[in-house]
């Protein structure tokens, strides 16, 4: 496909990336000469400089033939009126970045319906939804949920303590008439292995898994991440009160969470307070230890850092975690300290960039995937299919259909159940298929699901 980016931030230059080892045909257009051509050296795009709400520039771009047009710089109104243009090209899908509540909140005066545009998607909600999901699963650093929440996707960190660590993923089948999931992925040493029988899970990894709903307690049980007793409130400490960090406490707060909201501006402070309803709101630096402690940081399960600063997110992060919080939730933009961040201590790192390419991936993306999460650090993907009447795949043995390399299928729910796919199994049309797939194999797997 032929795609046009406009925005050579994290969120353009991410899409960039990914999309051109697809091998799509990928234009890149910003204002920022240097950004450009930092961009054509290290990926495989073409790169124009101008304004990208501009006629003549999208013209000179392409515009006529473009497929896809995605616009995201930082700044909503541009984004807008380049995807309005791209409409009046009759481009197929539009795909906007916008901060500003008035497009994207509950009372927008302007929705994506009445601009014409396929998506809007907001990085500081996404990345929101993302912590409020990780905050709900015990003990995981990557959550994702397919199939309307039947299947789950979990990250979990392997430590010397852990039932796993030392264990064949042989070994581990031997399990599975007691706890049903799959190892899609491990990831050791900054790179992601597709694990196979002999291959040990070692400590110190980070593991991917795909576990029905149904079969998560039991996991979490072997994993030794238990929930908390119910009859105690869990606790959460929220570094940072803008628009992410309010988001998150208004969700901690529905979910019974006592929720404790710190932030250095007392203006702020006032807002936020008025804003919810049963977050304790605390005027006060994130490195001040001692009105953590004596709000009660020792006993926290949370400590969930949002500001816009990245080095400060994660020091305060570290500092909680000296003091006695069980979990840290950290937000990162730059690339490279969110592979930094979990060697430090870590539990779980979340990035507005990587939430917002997740969700506009989704509408690049060819074939009959109706769900897909990115997983950082790999360029690896999870998606969920549809198998079609037509499919070449239906009703034979996955053995026989010889699978492409540098994936995995990780569930298969049929019409009313579910199962863990063995060789034996055989997919039928209306089957939801959830697959862990590095870049080099995603166009193999849209192909191998391909109408016959």
């Amino acid at each position: 496909m032929k795609i046009l980016i406009i925005g050579t931030g994290q969120v353009g230059f991410f899409l960039c990336e990914r999309l051109s080892l697809e091998g799509h045909e990928v234009t890149l257009i910003d204002r920022d000469g240097e950004s450009l051509k930092r961009a054509e050296d290290r990926l495989n795009v073409l790169g124009i400089e101008g304004n990208g709400a501009s006629a003549e520039v999208l013209e000179q771009a392409g515009i006529k033939e473009t497929d896809i047009f995605i616009a995201v710089t930082d700044l909503d109104e541009v984004n807008i009126l380049a995807c309005l243009l791209a409409r009046e090209y009759q481009v197929k899908t539009l795909v906007a970045r916008v901060k500003s509540i008035e497009f994207s909140g509950r009372r927008a005066v302007l929705s994506k319906e009445k601009l014409g545009i396929d998506l809007l998607i907001n990085p500081e909600d996404a990345v929101a939804e993302e912590i409020i999901k990780i905050a709900h699963r015990s003990g995981t650093f990557d959550v994702a949920e397919f199939v309307e929440g039947q299947i789950q996707f979990l990250g979990y960190r392997i430590t010397a303590e852990n039932p796993l660590c030392n264990l064949t993923l042989r070994e581990l089948g031997a399990l599975r008439g007691i706890y049903r999931f799959v190892v899609t992925a491990i990831s050791r040493d900054g790179k992601t292995i597709i694990p196979r029988g002999d291959d040990v899970i070692q400590e110190g990894d980070r593991i991917f898994i795909v576990v029905h709903q149904n079969d998560l307690p039991a996991i979490q049980y072997m994993l030794e991440q238990k929930e908390e007793k119910k009859n105690r409130r869990r606790r959460a400490f929220i570094l940072g009160g803008g628009h992410i960090g309010l988001h998150v406490a208004a969700d901690l707060e529905k979910l019974g969470f006592d929720v404790r909201l710190i932030d250095r501006d007392e203006k702020r402070c006032e807002k936020l307070s008025a804003s919810l309803r049963r977050t304790l709101v605390i005027h006060a630096e994130g490195t001040d230890v001692r009105t953590l402690c004596e709000e009660g940081i020792n006993d926290a399960d949370f400590f969930i850092a949002v500001t816009e600063n990245d080095e400060s997110n994660i020091l305060c992060s570290l500092l909680a975690r000296q003091h006695g919080v069980r979990r840290t939730l950290t937000l990162v933009n730059q690339p490279e300290l969110l592979n930094l961040a979990p060697s430090l201590g870590i539990d779980a790192c979340v990035s507005p960039r990587l939430a917002a390419a997740s969700a506009i991936l989704k509408y690049v993306r060819r074939g009959d995937i109706i769900s897909l999460a990115a997983i950082e650090g790999s360029n690896a993907e999870v998606l969920e299919l549809e198998v079609k009447a037509d499919s070449q795949v239906i009703n034979t043995p996955l053995r026989n259909l010889h699978f492409p390399a540098g994936a995995i299928i990780g569930a298969i729910v049929h019409d009313r159940t579910y199962e863990i796919p063995t060789g034996e199994s055989r997919l039928q049309a209306g089957d939801r298929v959830v697959i862990f797939a590095m870049p080099e194999a995603l166009a193999k797997v849209e192909t191998f699901f391909a109408r016959a």
